[in-house]
């Protein structure tokens, strides 16, 4: 399909999606983003869904001003998958193992690395950039200083909800690792501060949502913001770089018969904000819960974890400010969720995925998700598909 406009509010609302499909409490909060005085345009994409001030699934364009509720509490998550040269062959018959080992390398839930990662063992990490980036934690928010040590070991850690790592398999049959992170709590810590500031400032009282609260151009609280903003982006860039090496290194030992050689990394944040140009203008271009999708660039769209995911190439649609979705994308609230399913739905719904099928995550059954095939038909004016991928081993938090 192509997109929809939504009438009755005060920009263009273009919608990759069927309105009537869009629960009314995500068109309220779209229209309410519609109402702030800097925005110049305001996409929707197929896998929208409520969210916290910002709709998930939106990509809203301003000119000086950026809105932090509309990037989200985990700046920069986004995805990672590289494409091996294993092929379904060389996969044991029980991946039990693999997933354990996986979960060994890589801490998930709220856990952390006992020692700092050195990123100079990885394999292909790229280090440059890697002592800059640390040294500019001396100049993020004195109010999430104290967090340094925990920053530190929790680069490359996977976290909790939807994020994952994951075996999967295209339709060739070729292995591909993929993996879904973002800034631990050290982007949570910031977001949640600049958030507040935000809602403080004069010219943020009379929104109809305070949740929208944003930092106008050409002020200190804008400057910090960004500061901030640009480093959480990176710190979510690395952890994924960190993360996927270390996947990389349980891949070489577990399979060292066969000389694992892998294609090079692609990466997508889709929670994040990007200095772009459109019609002549200047402006700061937020994706919540989307993927930038310009001419010729990779994305990863996933499903949930037991559908599979897709591999794209982006179109450069400058109606949808050049973006598509981040995934299939909530039909559920994860309370709903859990009322609704049981583990024995879970393990229905897994059946011949390696994952964990336990209580602790029912709330992310595939169930809970629009389907992906539906998600990724309505935005072929956005992106090609070039991979097909199905998970056969699904690591969560």
């Amino acid at each position: 399909m192509s997109y929809v406009e939504v009438p009755g509010a005060q920009v263009p609302i273009r919608m990759w999606a069927d309105p009537a499909s869009v629960e009314d409490v995500a068109m309220q909060q779209l229209r309410n983003v519609s109402t702030l005085p800097w925005i110049k345009g305001l996409a929707v994409m197929p896998d929208v869904h409520f969210g916290k001030g910002a709709t998930v699934g939106s990509v809203i364009a301003m000119h000086g001003a950026v809105c932090p509720a509309a990037v989200g509490v985990d700046i920069g998550c986004g995805m990672s998958a590289v494409k091996t040269s294993l092929t379904a062959n060389d996969l044991p018959g029980d991946l039990s193992r693999l997933r354990s080992k996986i979960e060994q390398a890589i801490p998930v839930g709220r856990g952390m690395h006992e020692d700092t990662v050195d990123p100079g063992r990885l394999h292909g990490f790229p280090t440059s950039g890697w002592d800059d980036f640390w040294s500019r934690f001396d100049g993020i928010a004195e109010a999430v200083k104290f967090r340094q040590e925990r920053a530190t070991k929790q680069m490359g850690t996977l976290g909790s909800g939807n994020h994952f790592i994951e075996f999967c398999l295209d339709e060739a049959g070729s292995l591909w690792l993929m993996l879904h992170s973002g800034s631990r709590n050290i982007g949570k810590e910031l977001a949640d501060f600049h958030i507040g500031q935000a809602q403080k400032l004069p010219h943020n009282q009379g929104l109809v949502d305070r949740d929208l609260a944003v930092f106008v151009a050409d002020t200190p609280q804008m400057a910090a913001y960004r500061n901030d903003l640009f480093w959480a982006q990176e710190y979510a860039k690395y952890n994924r770089s960190i993360m996927m090496g270390l996947f990389q290194d349980v891949v070489r030992k577990e399979f060292k018969k066969a000389r694992v050689t892998f294609e090079p990394v692609i990466s997508c944040h889709h929670n994040y904000v990007a200095e772009e140009r459109y019609d002549g203008m200047d402006l700061l271009v937020t994706r919540k819960g989307a993927i930038r999708a310009g001419s010729g660039e990779f994305g990863i769209i996933p499903g949930s974890m037991g559908t599979g995911s897709y591999i794209v190439k982006g179109l450069g649609n400058a109606k949808s400010f050049n973006s598509a979705s981040h995934g299939a994308g909530r039909r559920m609230s994860r309370n709903a969720a859990k009322r609704k399913f049981s583990t024995q739905d879970l393990e229905d719904q897994t059946r011949g995925v390696e994952c964990r099928k336990d209580s602790g995550v029912v709330d992310e059954i595939p169930a809970a998700y629009k389907p992906i095939e539906q998600v990724i038909d309505q935005q072929r004016d956005l992106v090609e598909v070039v991979a097909k991928l199905k998970q056969v081993v699904c690591v969560k938090g």
